[in-house]
């Protein structure tokens, strides 16, 4: 496992769908990690917190640069809720729940990297399908954290370790029917 190869790919991923996806300051940008497929096994089977941290150093330095909010989702066990700072929280509305992630039990790793080392960080239950744009890092499934038009984004990396990646952007929907004329920019 090369940690600085992991760290690259995901800065390179954050980098390219922010530049794709035209997210502005104070827009959250959800982050599901499988830290088992980043290592080549299946999603749950093999937590490791070292890759969780690569992928952590490569992408969250990038938000904070672009003044976008980090939402990480957390597994199953925890019923997906995310991981945010408490000015995100504060910010949107969200309802802080009590729990705190852990690798082996309850979170995953990605997770728990965020909660140890955000500035201020909460958990909620669930970000009200307001994420403007995110990363699938091995088929964490963060769909429901997206608005309700999601599209999918080609970027030049498939991967992240060996984990597939699936990005995605949030655009506004469509309406008036085949006479309408529509903004390219928000196509």
């Amino acid at each position: 496992m090369d940690l600085e190869e992991i760290k690259r790919q995901s800065r390179q991923a954050v980098t390219e769908i922010l530049e794709g996806a035209g997210l502005k300051p104070g827009d959250i940008f959800v982050i599901g990690c499988s830290s088992s497929e980043i290592l080549g096994d299946k999603i749950g089977t093999a937590t490791n917190i070292e890759s969780a941290e690569a992928v952590f150093e490569g992408i969250i330095p990038v938000l904070n640069e672009n003044g976008i909010f980090a939402a990480a989702q957390c597994c199953e066990h925890l019923n997906r809720a995310l991981v945010v700072e408490r000015e995100a929280m504060e910010k949107y509305g969200f309802e802080q729940v009590n729990a705190i992630p852990q690798p082996n039990h309850a979170g995953g790793a990605f997770a728990t990297v965020c909660y140890n080392r955000f500035k201020d960080p909460v958990l909620v239950e669930s970000i009200m399908n307001k994420a403007d744009a995110g990363i699938d890092i091995g088929g964490t499934m963060i769909g429901m954290h997206m608005h309700g038009v999601v599209v999918p984004m080609r970027i030049s990396l498939r991967k992240i370790g060996e984990a597939s990646i699936i990005c995605a952007r949030h655009r506004p929907k469509y309406v008036g029917g085949q006479r309408a004329i529509y903004d390219e920019k928000l196509m």
